[in-house]
C-alpha cells in the first residue's frame, strides 16, 4: 500500500495540490492519479481519505489523504503546530485504511515533515488487542523514498515511546500489576548498557520510611514496588540529572472512599504518570540523548480492605511529617510525597512530576490541555517551548 498527501488550495477549494511525492507518483502513472482525483468528487478535506486500486503494480492500493492548508503553521492561541498535527492525523487515517484492506506493508509520503508522518503512522496503527481472539492485521509503515530517513526514524522512536505508555495504561489491571509493570519496563531497557533498573521491593520501601506510600499499598493483596531507573547518557555520569517522578497506581478503586462503579474500569490507567515517565526514559535511551535522567515510579494499587487506609487516619511521610487522610481517594499525593522526598537525594538539575491526580483538571481545561504547577520559571519556559 501507499499513502500520499494532498493539500487543499487556499484560493480555490475545488483544486488540490499534491505533495512532491504525490507529484512524482502521478508522473509515474502518467497522470492517472490526478485525473481520477478530479472526477471522483470534491477535493479532500483535512483528515479524509480516498482509495484507488490498480494504479501501479508495486502498490495494490493507493490511499490519498487530505492535509488541509499547505502553509499551516504554529497556532499561537492553541500553542501547537497545526501543520504537523494535520500531517499526523492524515497519515494515521491513511494507514488505518491500509490496515482495513489487510495489506501487510504501507509506504508513507513524508508530506514535507517525515518525523510528523512517522508519528502519525505508528500512532495511528497502534491498538491494544493482545487479548482479543480476532486481531487486526499487523501493518509495517515505511518511508516512501529515502531522502528524510533520519527524521522518519526519529518520529518512529517518538511514537513508539508514546505507544508504550498507551499500552501500559490500556492493559487490564490484572495484567499490569506493580511487579509486572516494573518487569515490562526492565525488559524494554535491557539492551541499553547505560541504563540501570532497580526494582525495589516492599522491604526496601519500609527501610526508606515511606509511610505515606505504604499506607496506600497496604489495602491491596498486590505488593508495592518502587521502580528506580538511571539513564546515564551524559558525558560525565556525575553531572546533575533530571529527575522524573510518576504516580503509579496500577488500579485505583478509591479505597474505603470508594469510587462509583460506572467507569471504574478506566482507573487501570491511574498509573499514567509512571507510564509517561518510564516511556520518556525508554525514548531518551533509544535517541541516545546526552544527559543523565533518573526515573522514579512508586507502584501500588489503591483498594478497600480490612487493612486499607481509613478516612481520618494519620500517616507519616519519609520526611517525618504527618498527614491526615480525609479521603482515601486522594491517594496519589501520598505516593508522590515520599517519592519526591526521595528524589531530593540526587542533587537534581530539575524535578518533573507527572500524575493523574484529579478529574477536576479535565473540567477546568478540557482534554486538549494539561495543567502545570511549578516553582521554576526557567523550567516552565523550557517545557512551554
Amino acid at each position: 500500500g501507499l499513502v500520499l498527501g494532498v493539500y487543499s488550495s487556499e484560493k480555490d477549494e475545488g483544486a488540490a495540490q499534491f505533495t512532491s511525492a504525490g507529484d512524482a507518483f502521478d508522473r509515474l502513472v502518467s497522470g492517472k492519479l490526478r485525473e481520477l482525483m478530479s472526477v471522483c468528487g470534491p477535493s479532500l478535506k483535512k483528515g479524509k481519505t480516498r482509495i484507488f486500486h490498480g494504479l501501479h503494480q508495486d502498490f495494490l492500493s493507493v490511499v490519498v489523504v487530505g492535509l488541509g492548508k499547505k502553509n499551516a503553521g504554529v497556532n499561537d492561541q492553541e500553542n501547537w503546530n497545526e501543520g504537523k498535527e494535520n500531517i499526523r492525523a492524515a497519515v494515521a487515517a491513511g494507514c488505518r485504511q491500509v490496515q482495513d484492506l489487510e495489506i501487510p506493508c504501507v509506504e508513507v509520503d513524508p508530506c514535507g515533515d517525515a518525523q510528523a508522518a512517522a508519528e502519525g503512522a505508528v500512532l495511528g496503527l497502534h491498538e491494544y488487542n493482545d487479548l482479543k481472539q480476532k486481531k487486526k492485521p499487523v501493518v509495517t509503515p515505511q518511508l516512501h523514498g529515502s531522502a528524510e530517513s533520519e527524521a522518519w526514524q526519529k518520529g518512529v522512536i517518538y511514537a513508539e515511546g508514546q505507544n508504550l505508555a498507551r499500552y501500559l495504561m490500556e492493559a487490564p489491571a490484572n495484567y499490569i500489576t506493580p511487579i509486572k509493570f516494573a518487569e515490562h519496563i526492565e525488559q524494554k531497557l535491557r539492551s541499553f548498557s547505560n541504563v540501570k533498573v532497580h526494582i525495589r521491593p516492599e522491604s526496601w520501601i519500609a527501610t526508606q520510611q515511606m509511610g505515606a506510600f505504604l499506607s496506600v499499598a497496604k489495602g491491596s493483596a498486590e505488593p508495592p514496588i518502587f521502580l528506580e531507573i538511571h539513564y546515564l547518557g551524559g558525558t560525565n555520569t556525575n553531572d546533575s540529572p533530571l529527575v522524573f517522578v510518576g504516580k503509579g497506581v496500577t488500579f485505583d478503586s478509591g479505597g474505603i472512599s470508594l469510587k462509583p462503579s460506572s467507569g471504574m474500569d478506566a482507573m487501570r490507567a491511574d498509573m499514567g504518570g509512571a507510564a509517561t515517565v518510564c516511556s520518556a526514559i525508554v525514548t531518551a535511551a533509544a535517541l541516545n540523548l546526552p544527559l543523565n535522567i533518573i526515573g522514579l515510579a512508586p507502584l501500588c494499587e489503591n483498594m478497600p480492605s480490612g487493612k486499607a487506609n481509613k478516612p481520618g487516619d494519620v500517616v507519616r511521610a519519609k520526611n517525618g511529617k504527618t498527614i491526615q487522610v480525609d479521603n482515601t481517594d486522594a491517594e496519589g499525593r501520598l505516593l508522590l510525597a515520599d517519592a519526591l522526598c526521595y528524589a531530593h537525594n540526587f542533587n537534581a538539575r530539575a524535578i518533573v512530576n507527572a500524575a493523574t491526580l484529579t478529574g477536576a483538571m479535565d473540567v477546568a481545561l478540557g482534554s486538549a490541555a494539561t495543567g502545570v504547577f511549578t516553582n521554576s520559571s526557567w523550567l516552565w519556559t523550557h517545557l512551554y517551548e
